[in-house]
C-alpha cells in the first residue's frame, strides 16, 4: 500500500492556509477521494472547488509523471477551448492517472496550477508547464573556474545564474533557481560571524537572541493590518481594539503595523494613525493581480514602482517621514524571489513580512537574511530569495494552529469557528509561543474579519486577557527587530528607549488635521472618478503607478 501526502494552498480573501490530507491508496482501497478533495481546494478568490470525476484512468489518457497537473494530451484540437475540456486536468502518481475538473464557471490554469474564473484563464490550448532544462554547472567541465555550464553544455560566467535574466540558450540559467539550486546561493548560518545587532541567524530560526533565558525574555505580540484605512474600519481601530485602557507592562499604549495600499485609503487617517504611535509600512499601490505576476512577472522596475511608489504616496499625502516607512507585505503574501529584495536593499528598505513558515514547534524568531533562510519555502508556486541580502530582515510569519488546521493571516482559518473556538485558538497559539522560545507571536488580520460580532468579541477579550501577564508587550514590528538588535531582560525594560512612549516632535505639517480635503480625482488608468483624502492639497489627477503625486 502506498502512502501520499498533500500539503495544498487555499486561498480566501487572497491570503494561503495550510491543510494536510494524507490518503492511502492499494489494492480493492478506494481512499482516494480524501486525496482529491484536498488538492481541487487549490482555488482563487472565493471559488468554489471541483471534485474528482474518475478514480484512474491510466487505459485511455496517457501519463505524464512529474508532480504536476495537466491537460490530457490526446484531447481533440476542435474542443480545447470548450469550457467542458478547459476545466478537466489530470495528476499521475506511480502509473496511475487521475482525472480531476473545476467547479462550474471555472476553468484550469496549468501554467499556475489552479481553477480560476474564465476571463483569467489564457492557457486552455496548453497541455502541461513547460519545463525548463537543468543546468549542468560544473558538471559541464567549462574551461573558465569562473564559468558554469547550461543545460545544453554552452558555458557562461556564473554569475549570470539566477541573476533575473535569461543567457542560456535553453534558459536553464533561469529555471532551476531556488534556495537549493542557485549556484550563487545564500550560506547557511555561521555563528562565527552573524552577530548582532547587524545579523541574526540560527540553525533552526529558533533560538532566543543571545541565547537570552526564556524567563528573561518579553513576550511580544505583533498585530498587523493589510489594505486601506477608512471609514469601514477607523471606528473599529480607534474606538474598539487601539483604547487609551489598553497598556503595555511599560505603561505605553498597545501600538500595531499597518501595512497599506493606495486605494481607497483615506491618508488623513494614516497621518492620524501614524501620530499616534502606530507603525505605517507599505503593501503596494494596485494590488494587482494575478497572484502569481508578483512572485513569477514581476520586474526589478515593477517592484520599484509599486513599493517605493506606495511610499512616496504616503509620504506625499499622509506626511509620514520617509526614514519611517521602513517595512513592506506583498499583496497575497506572494513573495517575488530575488527581484524583490535587490530593489529593497537598493531602496532601503528593513523588513519583509510575507514569508509563511511551514509550521513548526517552536516557532521561529525573525532573522536578517544574510544567511540561508532555516526553514523551507512554504506555499504553493513561492519564490522565496535565494541570494543574501545582509541587514534585510524576514519578519517572518509563524502559522497558528486552530484544531487540524494551520493558517497564516487570521482570517485564512477555517470560517466556520465560532467566537469562543476563536478565543480559545488565540490563547493557545500564545501559550505555544509563551511557553517555548517566545518568538514574537504575530496575529495578521483584514479588518473585514471583524465584521463578524462574535469574532471581535472574542479578539478583545484575549486582548483584555494579555493585559495580566506583566512580560507581555504589543509593539510593532519595526520595535520587535529594534528589541531583537539588542536584547533586553525584562528587569531593564523599562529604560528601552524604543519601547518607550515619549511624544514625537512632529512638525505643524506633520500633525493631522481635523478636517481634511476631500478631493475627487480622474483617474485616466483606471477611467472613473476616485476620492483621495488628504491634509495636503489636491493633486491633479488620482495618483496610480509611475504618477504617485498626481501630475497632471
Amino acid at each position: 500500500m502506498k502512502i501520499y501526502t498533500l500539503t495544498t494552498t487555499i486561498f480566501g480573501f487572497g491570503h494561503p492556509t495550510r491543510q494536510k490530507a494524507t490518503a492511502a491508496v492499494g489494492a480493492g482501497m478506494n481512499l482516494f477521494i480524501l486525496f482529491a478533495t484536498a488538492a481541487l481546494f487549490t482555488f482563487t478568490g472565493n471559488a468554489h472547488a471541483g471534485n474528482l470525476v474518475k478514480r484512474s484512468l491510466k487505459n485511455t489518457v496517457p501519463c505524464l509523471e512529474d508532480g504536476r497537473f495537466y491537460r490530457n494530451p490526446e484531447r481533440p484540437a476542435h474542443k480545447m477551448w470548450t469550457n467542458a475540456e478547459c476545466a478537466k486536468y489530470y495528476l499521475c502518481l506511480d502509473g496511475e492517472v487521475f482525472e480531476f475538473k473545476c467547479s462550474v464557471g471555472l476553468l484550469f490554469d496549468v501554467t499556475r496550477q489552479i481553477c480560476d474564473f474564465k476571463q483569467n484563464v489564457d492557457n486552455c490550448e496548453v497541455t502541461a508547464e513547460a519545463r525548463v532544462p537543468k543546468p549542468l554547472l560544473d558538471a559541464a567541465q567549462c574551461e573558465e573556474r569562473s564559468q558554469l555550464g547550461c543545460g545544453d553544455g554552452t558555458c557562461l560566467p556564473n554569475e549570470y545564474f539566477c541573476d533575473g535574466s535569461i543567457d542560456c540558450p535553453d534558459g536553464s540559467d533561469e529555471g532551476w533557481c531556488d534556495v537549493e539550486n542557485d549556484p550563487n546561493a545564500a550560506d547557511p548560518c555561521d555563528l562565527s560571524v552573524c552577530e548582532l545587532p547587524d545579523c541574526f541567524c540560527s540553525k533552526d530560526g529558533t533560538i532566543i537572541p543571545s541565547r537570552l533565558e526564556r524567563t528573561q525574555t518579553p513576550q511580544m505580540i505583533v498585530l498587523t493590518f493589510d489594505d486601506a484605512i477608512n471609514f469601514e474600519n477607523w471606528e473599529l481601530y480607534t474606538q474598539k481594539i487601539f483604547t487609551p485602557n489598553r497598556k503595555n507592562p511599560n505603561g505605553c499604549p498597545m501600538r500595531a503595523t499597518f501595512f497599506i495600499s493606495h486605494q481607497y485609503t483615506n491618508y488623513q487617517q494614516v497621518q492620524k494613525m501614524w501620530n499616534d504611535g502606530h507603525e505605517i509600512a507599505i503593501h503596494s499601490i494596485t494590488h494587482r493581480g494575478p497572484e502569481e505576476w508578483w512572485s513569477r512577472n514581476a520586474t526589478i522596475e515593477d517592484w520599484f514602482d509599486e513599493m517605493v511608489g506606495q511610499a512616496n504616496i504616503i509620504n506625499k499625502f499622509s506626511n509620514v517621514r520617509m526614514e519611517e516607512l521602513r517595512g513592506m507585505r506583498v499583496p497575497f503574501l506572494r513573495v517575488g524571489w530575488n527581484r524583490q529584495f535587490l530593489m529593497m536593499k537598493e531602496f532601503g528598505f528593513v523588513y519583509d513580512s510575507s514569508m509563511v513558515a511551514p509550521f513548526s514547534n517552536p516557532p521561529l524568531w525573525p532573522y536578517t537574511l544574510d544567511y540561508k533562510m532555516p526553514h523551507a519555502c512554504n506555499g504553493n508556486n513561492q519564490y522565496c530569495p535565494s541570494r543574501s541580502y545582509p541587514g534585510i530582515w524576514e519578519m517572518v510569519m509563524n502559522q497558528l494552529e486552530a484544531g487540524e488546521y494551520t493558517c497564516g493571516m487570521v482570517d485564512s482559518c477555517p470560517p466556520n469557528m465560532n467566537g469562543e473556538d476563536v478565543y480559545k485558538m488565540f490563547v493557545h497559539n500564545f501559550k505555544r509561543h509563551y511557553h517555548t522560545n517566545r518568538a514574537p507571536y504575530g496575529l495578521y488580520f483584514h479588518s473585514t474579519w471583524f465584521r463578524k460580532q462574535e469574532y471581535l468579541e472574542a479578539f478583545l477579550r484575549f486582548l483584555d486577557d494579555m493585559q495580566k501577564h506583566p512580560d507581555v508587550y504589543f509593539v510593532t514590528n519595526i520595535q520587535a527587530i529594534e528589541w531583537i538588535r539588542n536584547p533586553t531582560p525584562l528587569n531593564q525594560l523599562g529604560h528601552f528607549d524604543p519601547w518607550y512612549c515619549q511624544p514625537k516632535q512632529l512638525d505643524p505639517n506633520e500633525l493631522a488635521c481635523n478636517l481634511p480635503r476631500t478631493c475627487k480625482l480622474h483617474s485616466r488608468v483606471l477611467q472613473q472618478d476616485r476620492y483621495l483624502f488628504t491634509c495636503n492639497e489636491c493633486p491633479a489627477q488620482y495618483p496610480w503607478i509611475r504618477n504617485e503625486f498626481g501630475l497632471d
